[in-house]
């Protein structure tokens, strides 16, 4: 499918952090928004609503499955609980 330019309006201070983050992800803020916007439209086809947050979603990666019932701030618990006990 061919790719069409898609005009966008956001703070600037916020492009230029996503565009540090995305280089530093080693991939360009374009593949970025596509991911996001591929994962809202599959979760919404498959009629999932994901139990996680906007930060955590905005850093998905295409390929990547998560499951309906995963709670990351369960996971989270966890990891700090092994690192600091």
């Amino acid at each position: 499918m061919a790719a069409v330019s898609l005009n966008l309006r956001l703070e600037q201070t916020v492009i230029e952090r996503m565009k540090e983050y995305a280089e530093l992800e080693h991939t360009s803020l374009s593949q970025m928004v596509e991911n996001i916007f591929a994962s809202i439209v599959k979760s919404r086809e498959k009629n999932v609503e994901l139990n996680i947050s906007p930060i955590v979603k905005a850093m998905s990666i295409d390929g990547i499955q998560v499951p309906a019932d995963f709670d990351y701030k369960q996971e989270l618990a966890k990891g700090r609980e092994e690192k600091y006990l």
